[in-house]
């Protein structure tokens, strides 16, 4: 009994995107936890969005940004799969490597869910990290005013006060849906870490996938949702920490979180 315990890890699912997921993730490495990393699949900004709308691949920069945190590799390899092309570069300016090789290694496989779980082993990830979803998806919002809009870049360009968004598949053919690992981790977890990230483009995305947001509503799990410390010009302005939590809950129909953490001390101005 007691080497049950001393050998049971935590097991952790952490939900989110862009940059506040791999800091999350980095401060969770070796320390004892079983760690699964789920990621929006719906970004079409930057490389990520050239890619996905060329050959019709899930934005791999997250996914790259998550690998990176989560990786044993020395840095040498790790600076190599992040090293971006010149401008000077041409057709190439802008792009990750580690885009090129996961948009590469996801047409060879005929989809984004195994070129990850192979890249994870070759890169001697510490986790378990699972697209959202296993296809790219189209985010959509509606304002405050009435108007809507499609696309992660254009929703956080309009600078609108968002009432709700909804993902959607790029040919709504058929509903979004999770792998099955995806939800067996949640059901599964000891603690479900939402964020941080932006609101409305990192985290809901990832919730608004239907089986998602049931095994969310279903699960065990203690939920801890990690408030931003500023609020985001275009999406969550002038919102407090409670007012970030209202709309978690109102998306999902129900209060599903338990635990908030938020910043108590002072943002520098720079």
């Amino acid at each position: 009994m007691i080497d049950a315990l001393h050998t049971h890890r935590p097991r952790i699912v952490v939900i989110g995107g862009g940059t506040g997921l791999p800091v999350i993730l980095k401060n969770l490495r070796n320390r004892h936890v079983d760690i699964t990393a789920v990621v929006t699949v719906a970004d079409d900004g930057g490389s990520s969005g050239i890619l996905r709308n060329y050959i019709n691949v899930v934005p791999p920069g997250d996914i790259r940004n998550v690998m990176v945190a989560l990786s044993d590799m020395p840095d040498l390899y790790l600076d190599l799969f992040q090293y971006r092309f010149k401008s000077s570069d041409q057709f190439f300016a802008g792009h990750a490597l580690g885009n090129l090789i996961i948009a590469a290694l996801s047409e060879m496989k005929g989809g984004i869910f195994d070129s990850v779980q192979i890249l994870s082993k070759m890169l001697q990830v510490d986790g378990h990290i699972y697209p959202a979803a296993n296809e790219p998806l189209e985010l959509n919002a509606e304002f405050s005013d009435g108007t809507f809009l499609s696309g992660e870049s254009e929703i956080t360009a309009a600078g609108k006060m968002i009432k709700r968004v909804w993902v959607e598949t790029t040919d709504d053919s058929h509903k979004p849906e999770a792998v099955e690992q995806v939800i067996d981790a949640i059901m599964n977890a000891d603690q479900i870490v939402l964020g941080p990230g932006s609101l409305f483009t990192s985290i809901l995305p990832n919730l608004m996938i239907e089986n998602v947001g049931e095994a969310l509503r279903q699960t065990s799990a203690d939920i801890v949702y990690i408030c931003n410390i500023m609020t985001q010009k275009g999406e969550t302005e002038n919102f407090t920490e409670a007012d970030h939590v209202r709309v978690l809950n109102r998306h999902l129909g129900m209060n599903f979180i338990n635990t908030v953490l938020v910043n108590i001390k002072e943002v520098p101005a720079e």
